[in-house]
């Protein structure tokens, strides 16, 4: 729509040495002795609180040191891929299909809505699939919601009914976000678009901050990495110079909207695309000209925009959409949605 990295001391390691006196002795073994033990205690009691963050039961404060960047990838988007996003259902793609609307590079599309055969049939078709899923909220009607414990669980996100903030360093929330990077691979996914992960933005009930949200982005790129998919950032502009390089994508809503693009071209500078989306009132017919410039060209509002990858959507993010080009498609969409 976002636990603090703690940075891990090296163990105290004892040395022999000749002691010329054993009052000496006695005084610089005790010195170390309490020394270790104010160490310990203060890692016991100071850091794991997450810097007061009360990030509660089950909490893990950190996922280890940010990564450090991959080159072995088998597949990275670039800059100017064409796209198109769906979620609102899973598409409508017969497995014999020899074609598919619109004719972009890559399709991100629901993870647990979308079976696998789709996502073959993607790829037999020469398309890219960037599967999205909700990394920092809880939804109700996920297979996977049974999971989730009170603790991990904080207040609602405004304007999305039952849907909530996660605790990002709970350990609980961690293992479930694994699994659903491990069903991704099963999938077929070449990348995943992991949403909500700037509850610091907003009023989470957790008090989450920037820092938890870098700690649950180190996170998610150590498993994802070992399983060869992509990983985009979705939103959270703060925190895109610590997370720049584990991530190898952004997708972001509503820059123009908000006067921020500027501060997402950061990754078109580092030759990584930007997936941008923007809610023109009257989506779903034609727009016009005038509001499509406004939302496409790079100047105004859309200042910082140049080389973004930009779609015009509604705002359930169903098959409708219209490029900069004005080129107006839909998309099918199945009217059932079969779940897992």
């Amino acid at each position: 729509m976002a636990s603090k990295g703690i940075q891990t001391r090296a163990p105290w390691s004892l040395r022999r040495k000749i002691i010329l006196g054993t009052l000496i002795a006695v005084v610089v073994l005790g010195l170390a002795l309490g020394l270790g033990l104010g160490l310990t205690i203060g890692r016991d009691n100071g850091d794991d609180d997450d810097g007061g963050n009360d990030n509660g039961p089950g909490s893990t404060p950190t996922s280890g040191p940010v990564p450090t960047p991959t080159n072995t990838l088998a597949w990275k988007p670039s800059v100017n891929d064409t796209w198109q996003i769906i979620l609102l259902s899973n598409i409508e793609l017969a497995t014999d299909a020899t074609s598919v609307t619109p004719n972009v590079s890559i399709f991100d599309i629901d993870l647990f809505t979308n079976p696998k055969e789709t996502i073959d049939t993607l790829h037999r078709l020469g398309k890219k699939v960037i599967c999205y899923f909700s990394a920092g909220s809880f939804e109700p009607n996920r297979p996977d919601s049974g999971d989730f414990l009170p603790s991990d669980i904080g207040a609602d996100l405004e304007g999305w009914p039952g849907e909530k903030w996660l605790r990002l360093g709970s350990e609980n929330v961690r293992k479930i976000m694994k699994k659903r990077v491990e069903l991704a691979a099963e999938k077929g996914c070449d990348g995943v678009d992991p949403d909500n992960v700037d509850g610091y933005q907003n009023k989470n009930g957790l008090n989450l901050t920037a820092e938890d949200s870098i700690s649950f982005m180190s996170y998610l790129s150590n498993i994802t990495l070992p399983h060869n998919l992509t990983l985009g950032l979705k939103n959270a502009g703060d925190i895109i110079t610590q997370v720049l390089p584990i991530t190898h994508f952004s997708v972001n809503e509503q820059c123009v909207e908000n006067s921020e693009c500027d501060t997402f071209h950061a990754f078109i500078d580092a030759g990584k695309p930007v997936f941008h989306i923007e809610y023109p009132s009257g989506a779903g017919s034609d727009l016009k000209e005038d509001m499509v410039k406004h939302f496409c060209e790079n100047s105004g509002d859309a200042k910082g925009s140049d080389g973004f990858s930009t779609v015009l959507k509604k705002m359930d993010l169903d098959g409708w959409v219209e490029y900069c080009d004005q080129k107006v498609v839909t998309t099918a969409m199945n009217q059932t949605d079969p779940g897992n």
